[in-house]
């Protein structure tokens, strides 16, 4: 906490959530501490939520505030994807082997019993697949149109990494090409986009429509995971995993680990900047896709992922430090995006700002400037046009939850300036009885001298 509070020191708001998130912070979010509502639930079940929150530290919360049915699916649905990306994860399992359980996990979810206990020593997730049969058991409560969409995006996920795992070129030289890429981060982030969005219509919370836009629910699924790939290019690459394409790199260096020697920086920031161009081309159809969702725990379940992927590219964005650690945005900037992001008009106004950081940030010289120019100019248009579209609704609830969420946000900054003034009294008063002492002892310094004279 107290190293947040330094990252944040200049950046007031964030200071505020900080110390808000501190003070609520024994009020967990977690729905295993409603002791009324779980004391019906079967043994499974909670382990199930004990599962999710161990597992996902950014997503547990939110889904833990989705409507009680969807709530069930969506913790399951993330379990039964957790347990399919430990499989595929794990170097330590036979490729064979490994192949096999992929291909067939949409039989393994509704096989009574089964668990796995071969996942190497470091595998952080390995308890959820020795304890699997909870999540198994959980899963034949579902409803059946919830089932059926769960069973079915796991069977395209696992035959993808299946595929993936058998591509020897793929594991000897990563990722090929950009359609390779898109290709790769659709099995790992765009079904679960379409998983999810299939979910909330199928609950009756979302419109039809919302299941059936196929590509806004890539894209939000895209934009995440692209973020999150060009973060963790040091990580992935210590790993000895490649998801950079090497249709991009490879027009800048020899070899993707040449990137990170600072006689290639250079190359390096321009090949950055490529990546970063890629991942914002999603950033509209975000947008989009948040602009259609009505329920306001699935609002704030898919929006703040989104804010938190925008903000990263903006601090990946030109920092050559991505390829000497994992960049990170500050924790109290996160608190923050997570306090805002609750309707679309907050939202627009995320997305515009940190698009602006992008575009203060964009150098002339890079040979990818005028892409990235117009892709910044085409978010700003996405968000030009839903905020006309929004604030002609002027008695909107939308509107008014925006107005609300600026006076508090002024009254938070209005209390950390007071705060800091009482702060600076008291330093302030701690210095001038330091001056008192230090002058009292120079007295004495002074006389001592003038008898030894």
């Amino acid at each position: 906490m107290a190293k947040a509070l330094i990252d944040s020191a200049f950046h007031p708001t964030e200071v505020i959530a900080l110390l808000q998130y501190n003070f609520n912070r024994s009020s967990s979010s977690s729905i295993l501490t409603n002791t009324k509502k779980i004391a019906s639930w079967s043994k499974s079940k909670i382990r199930c939520y004990e599962f999710l929150n161990m597992t996902s530290r950014s997503f547990a919360a939110v889904i833990q505030e989705l409507n009680d049915e969807l709530r069930d699916a969506v913790c399951l649905f993330y379990l039964v994807l957790r347990g399919l990306d430990t499989i595929e994860d794990d170097m330590t399992i036979p490729i064979e082997k490994k192949v096999s359980i992929l291909r067939s996990w949409e039989e393994i979810i509704v096989t009574d019993g089964w668990n796995f206990t071969e996942n190497g020593p470091n595998e952080k997730d390995r308890q959820l697949l020795v304890e699997y049969p909870v999540v198994i058991e959980e899963l034949k409560n579902l409803n059946k149109t919830y089932k059926e969409i769960i069973f079915d995006i796991a069977k395209q996920m696992g035959n993808g990494m299946a595929d993936y795992a058998t591509n020897a070129a793929h594991n000897k030289f990563g990722v090929n090409t950009v359609k390779d890429y898109d290709q790769y981060c659709f099995y790992v982030a765009g079904l679960v986009g379409l998983g999810l969005s299939s979910l909330f219509s199928a609950s009756g919370l979302e419109s039809p429509e919302v299941g059936r836009n196929t590509k806004l629910s890539i894209s939000m699924g895209l934009f995440l995971q692209k973020a999150n790939i060009i973060r963790d290019y040091l990580e992935d690459l210590d790993d000895n995993r490649r998801f950079w394409p090497k249709e991009i790199w490879s027009q800048y260096v020899n070899d993707l680990s040449d990137l990170k020697d600072p006689e290639h920086k250079k190359q390096a920031i321009n090949c950055l900047s490529r990546m970063c161009l890629d991942a914002l081309q999603r950033a509209p159809d975000c947008l989009t896709y948040l602009s259609n969702i009505r329920d306001q725990k699935i609002f704030n379940f898919c929006a703040i992922p989104q804010v938190m992927a925008i903000a990263t590219l903006a601090i990946l964005f030109q920092n050559y430090q991505v390829y000497q650690k994992n960049v990170k945005i500050r924790k109290g900037e996160t608190l923050k995006l997570i306090q805002k992001a609750t309707n679309i008009l907050n939202v627009i106004d995320i997305f515009r700002h940190y698009t602006r950081v992008i575009i203060t940030k964009n150098n002339s010289r890079d040979p990818n400037f005028l892409k990235i120019s117009i892709a910044c100019g085409q978010i700003e248009q996405s968000c030009q046009a839903l905020e006309t579209r929004y604030k002609s609704l002027s008695n909107s609830k939308t509107l008014n939850k925006t107005s609300e969420f600026n006076l508090f946000d002024a009254q938070l900054f209005i209390l950390f300036v007071l705060l800091l003034l009482v702060t600076t009294g008291w330093v302030l008063n701690l210095w001038e009885i330091w001056e008192e002492v230090v002058n009292h002892f120079s007295r004495i310094v002074t006389n001592t001298s003038s008898v030894d004279v």
